[in-house]
């Protein structure tokens, strides 16, 4: 009689089947669990708050300090960054955070390594100071080093003294180091005005620079994305062709969108110029001539003859009305009128818009947080900008608390 092979039945290979998978699953579970971190205490907190906001490892009896505040995330932050709480490393958040932040502001390149400038000064002291920030385009003044430090001279021809200024390592945090002085222009209008600014945005050129620039760093909006060629052109200039090699349809359909916003802004800056003597720009100095509009304002008059005039620094914002009013221009208060004289004024006009807002505190994120931010955490960090007098300050304190773990 022949033998069978004997099986086991289907189901019980199955169930054996089953079962390794299932510790299989478990051990991997397990070896998951080990893996990862624990939830933060309020010590790690702190530390990563602080670890973010100044790049360097917080003192143990810092480190005490904010951990003791963590009952409000916010308090134990700007402990980081105050001179009196953290007197050995709150510098480095004003030295190298906020320099790091608004260099990129204050050349065409955008570069985060130039040399400390009177641009990067005045927002570095702004912050510091609590002035706020939506007078970035209006202060009557920057920052540099006090005259007890031995520095050079702060020259409207050199930078040198702020170079001087970030080569001896100068504490910007400590406002017996770092001091507010007024701006030596007849007709000042902070960053718009510092040396640095003119130096990259009003040299050679037409001044439309300084506004595009302003757009793009400060309201996060580059020319092509605030386009509308629904408004009128009458206040574009003579230098615009109307055919640009000689087809119409580029400027109708193109050029205008940026030019009818743009011109009746820039006009602003009629009476401000950056010279320079023999080519040397490095030398040069920002000018301001009441009354007389630069002649970079009527060159290439021949391109369109019947094109703007510029007689004045009176300016006109066109985008209140038409898609550009989502830039959220304000209503009441500074810079609600859509109209005015001068370059300060005008700047107004930008820095209390919702753009402008929005603009900055997710700047600051990134700066903290490395990472864009959510709508929701956008307008957290409003909150603390707009309740407590445009501090970016507050700012800068609240984004740390978004990024510091759970």
């Amino acid at each position: 009689m022949t033998k069978t092979a004997h099986k086991q039945p289907t189901v019980c290979r199955e169930g054996a089947r089953g079962k390794r998978h299932r510790l299989s699953l478990a051990a991997g579970l397990m070896a998951l669990v080990l893996t990862m971190p624990a939830l933060a205490g309020d010590r790690e907190k702190a530390k990563r708050m602080h670890d973010r906001l100044t790049g360097v490892q917080p003192t143990a009896a810092v480190l005490d300090a904010m951990e003791a505040a963590m009952g409000d995330p916010k308090t134990a932050a700007l402990m980081a960054i105050d001179p009196n709480d953290n007197p050995q490393n709150a510098k480095y958040f004003y030295n190298v955070t906020l320099k790091n932040f608004a260099t990129p502001w204050t050349n065409e390149a955008q570069d985060v390594f130039a040399p400390l400038n009177d641009y990067t000064a005045l927002v570095i002291g702004m912050v510091r100071d609590d002035v706020p920030f939506n007078r970035l385009f209006s202060v009557p003044f920057t920052y540099a080093g006090a005259g007890s430090l031995g520095l050079s001279p702060v020259s409207p021809t050199n930078n040198s003294h702020y170079e001087e200024l970030e080569a001896n390592g100068i504490d910007l945090g400590d406002p017996s180091n770092f001091v507010q002085v007024p701006q030596a222009i007849a007709a000042p209008a902070g960053a718009f005005t510092t040396r640095a600014a003119a130096r990259a945005f009003f040299i050679d050129g037409t001044n439309r620079a300084m506004f595009r620039f302003a757009m793009l760093n400060h309201l996060c909006k580059d020319m092509e994305e605030v386009e509308d060629p629904t408004r009128t052109a009458d206040r574009v200039r003579q230098d615009v062709s109307r055919s640009p090699g000689g087809d119409s349809r580029i400027f109708m359909n193109s050029c205008i969108g940026c030019h009818t916003g743009m011109d009746p802004m820039v006009q602003a800056f009629a009476y401000y110029d950056f010279v320079y003597p023999d080519g040397n720009e490095d030398a040069g100095q920002l000018v301001y001539t009441p009354n007389a509009v630069q002649p970079k304002y009527l060159i290439n008059s021949d391109n369109f003859k019947p094109g703007y005039v510029t007689p004045n620094d009176n300016w006109d914002n066109y985008w209140r009305s038409g898609p550009n009013s989502n830039l959220g221009w304000a209503t009441g208060g500074p810079g609600s009128s859509g109209s005015g004289s001068g370059a300060a004024s005008m700047g107004d006009e930008l820095a209390n818009s919702v753009a402008f807002e929005r603009c900055q505190v997710t700047k600051v994120y990134r700066t903290v947080c490395l990472g864009d931010p959510d709508q929701g955490q956008v307008d957290t960090m409003l909150v603390d900008y707009n309740g407590n007098n445009k501090s970016l300050k507050q700012v800068f304190a609240r984004a740390a608390t978004l990024c510091m773990g759970n």
